[in-house]
């Protein structure tokens, strides 16, 4: 049997930070990845950061991941824990870790939740062609790997991730013909749609995918401008020549962990879908569990970070660590989250939050 004061399951910004903080405050602590490498999604993200130095404005995705997995491994309080998977939870409080061959028992006494989120799809005749990515697949090939998917590339998806990839696309020389977007409005950011439509991108809002074609892989797509009620309208379907579709559709948490715990769970889709219940400190209806990052809403990586430090000081607090500093600096946290969460482009969350009970204001 292993055991680990603070286990945390995912190194993506949120693990990363929760480990370093928790280990900060004098915590022994274990951090698992399932991967090969530390930094989730922040191995792909090549793009620059927003907001302040504290949010880590001005560096890439990838940078930050580097930075951080370097202070985690340099850390003596954490034991990193790569290509190892937490298979599940036991009633007694064990997650068994799948490494290699051999399944090693793990026992904690906090327990912190940030195995991030799964790419959602689109349902269409052919939507099982080669050639038709999630976004997140074209990423890691080309921000990890240096392979371009293809040469026409189609869009869906006109938020954050579907335009900042397109863009990448674009800066790698694959022609991006139109990025398709089901909403009325564009969800990035202003300045990365207007990146791409420099570049000559049509952005098609109000309009989805219907159906693709090929033999072997993907040679066309289908699409057509949608009603208020998401249903195509006929006569105004176009054709796409394309080589790739690339499917930049949302994410949902991965939560299955927090199920199998026994955590209140609440299905709020502004979150991203089925998210635990969970008090100011991340801590859920189970105590001594706790989540942080897109396991528990569907945000930018910024936030994520702030998340992971409020849940590895709170952890660490739990079990008596770094209690003199607690309460300033989990002020300081909160109001660095309430930052990132302000604004239009914190309106989603912000509503979600807003359905999203406490654990213990509901019954079962």
């Amino acid at each position: 049997m292993y055991r680990a004061e603070v286990l945390v399951i995912g190194s993506g910004p949120a693990g990363l930070m929760a480990a370093l903080q928790a280990a900060d405050r004098g915590a022994k602590v274990a951090l698992v990845e399932r991967d090969a490498h530390l930094g989730g999604q922040l191995l792909k993200q090549t793009h620059m950061f927003f907001g302040s130095k504290e949010h880590y404005a001005a560096e890439r995705g990838f940078k930050i991941a580097e930075n951080l997995d370097a202070a985690v491994k340099d850390h003596p309080g954490i034991e990193v824990f790569e290509d190892t998977t937490a298979l599940g939870y036991y009633e007694d409080g064990v997650v068994p870790l799948e490494r290699g061959k051999k399944i090693l028992p793990a026992a904690y006494d906090a327990l912190i939740m940030a195995t991030g989120a799964q790419e959602n799809t689109l349902l269409f005749p052919n939507c099982d062609l080669p050639g038709i990515y999630g976004a997140g697949a074209v990423q890691t090939l080309m921000n990890v790997h240096g392979v371009v998917p293809g040469n026409r590339v189609a869009m869906v998806g006109a938020g954050n991730i579907g335009v900042i990839v397109s863009y990448q696309l674009l800066q790698a020389g694959v022609a991006v013909p139109a990025i398709i977007e089901a909403m009325p409005d564009i969800g990035a950011y202003h300045v990365h749609a207007s990146k791409v439509r420099r570049m000559g991108v049509p952005i098609y809002t109000s309009h989805t995918v219907v159906s693709a074609f090929g033999s072997e892989q993907l040679e066309k797509i289908v699409f057509a401008e949608i009603d208020e009620k998401m249903n195509p309208l006929p006569g105004s379907e176009q054709e796409l020549d394309v080589d790739v579709l690339c499917l930049a559709v949302g994410l949902a948490p991965l939560t299955e962990i927090l199920f199998q715990a026994g955590c209140q769970m609440a299905y709020v889709p502004e979150l991203g879908g089925h998210v635990p219940l969970r008090s100011d400190t991340f801590e859920t209806s189970v105590p001594g569990i706790f989540v942080a990052g897109d396991a528990g809403a569907i945000e930018e990586a910024s936030a994520a970070m702030v998340e992971g430090k409020i849940a590895g000081m709170a952890a660490a607090a739990g079990l008596g660590y770094g209690k003199e500093q607690y309460e300033k600096d989990l002020a300081n946290a909160r109001e660095e989250l309430a930052k990132l969460r302000n604004g239009p482009a914190g309106a989603i969350t912000r509503r979600g939050l807003e359905k999203l009970p406490h654990p213990g204001e509901v019954s079962g």
